[in-house]
């Protein structure tokens, strides 16, 4: 059920796949929007965002890429070593080959990954919007990063040993799952639907599989976890000068009402005074699928895009 994505950068082994959710044909000099998914998502779990951002600007007036990352959907193949460094090393590379300064958004692990590339890369990218992710609490010792992130994100790991009759039965069991289930059946049903299916790939029994491999979401979630340098890369992106929103939701990957993040926690983590923090009655999922949180990521899309352009007249 892989999707084919409109571009591929090539790799010694494998390859990666970049979507254009871009409406229309971009213009060559149109502004770039480079979205980041999930530790087990994909890139079409943007395309709400890049609905919003095109019904806002009009056709092909933004170009939006959404590259499935090392390890995952049409980017299964893709060799590694795998970890945030790695997808920071390819988020420069795609902008070097579309010849942007793109604004980048991020979603739980993505925005790690984004302010990450803003720390490492300054000035390649026009700043960035970080979705519930992106912000690191302190690692405590002798942590087992398989239960750790058994705890974290349960049946989106869970899956990942599953097989399934059909793509049929995949998207059912999805539709119990309490923070996208009611996603699947609201208006975003197609969307999230496309999104889903995207992941599937056929096992060796001839049934379906997740395309997500175990060795990149270990490697990836031991950085999110507990790298140094991810950990500390928002606070070091400002100092060096990017820009910076972070928006988290109120309710969590289970659709419970203590999210990743509250005011408490945000205070405690002592967030830079120069990066804008705002809040959206939404799940960890649903921020990024359903309004109001496609809203508020648009929005903050925009204060970029406009910033940019402001930099560009002057």
């Amino acid at each position: 059920m892989t999707i084919e994505p409109a571009f591929v950068m090539e790799l010694p082994v494998g390859s990666v796949g970049i979507h254009d959710l871009t409406v229309g044909t971009p213009a060559d000099d149109a502004p770039v929007v480079l979205a980041v998914h999930g530790i087990t998502a994909n890139g079409l779990s943007w395309r709400k965002v890049a609905d919003e951002v095109d019904r806002r600007h009009g056709s092909g007036a933004v170009r939006f890429l959404a590259p499935d990352l090392r390890g995952r959907a049409a980017s299964a193949a893709a060799g590694g070593p795998y970890g945030l460094h790695t997808h920071v090393a390819d988020l420069a590379t795609i902008a070097s080959i579309f010849g942007a300064q793109p604004v980048l958004v991020g979603h739980s692990m993505g925005a790690f990954i984004a302010g990450l590339a803003l720390a490492t890369h300054p000035g390649r990218f026009a700043g960035a919007v970080l979705v519930d992710g992106g912000l690191a609490f302190p690692t405590p010792p002798g942590l087992d990063i398989d239960a750790a992130l058994k705890a974290v994100i349960g049946p989106a790991m869970d899956r990942l040993s599953m097989r399934f009759a059909s793509p049929a039965a995949y998207v059912e069991f999805w539709s119990e799952h309490p923070a996208i289930g009611p996603a699947l059946r609201g208006p975003a049903g197609d969307a999230v639907r496309a999104y889903l299916e995207h992941d599937l790939v056929p096992a060796e029994d001839g049934r379906w599989r997740s395309s997500c491999l175990i060795d990149a979401v270990r490697a990836d979630g031991a950085d999110v976890l507990a790298d140094a340098e991810t950990h500390g890369a928002v606070a070091r992106a400002v100092r060096q000068g990017s820009d910076i929103e972070f928006i988290w939701a109120h309710r969590g990957l289970l659709d419970e009402s203590q999210g990743l993040y509250d005011k408490d926690r945000l205070a405690a983590l002592e967030v830079p005074a120069e990066v804008a923090v705002q809040d959206v009655d939404a799940n960890h999922y649903t921020v990024i699928l359903e309004d109001p949180g496609v809203t508020a990521i648009a929005d903050a899309i925009d204060r970029r895009l406009d910033a940019g352009a402001t930099v560009s007249e002057g």
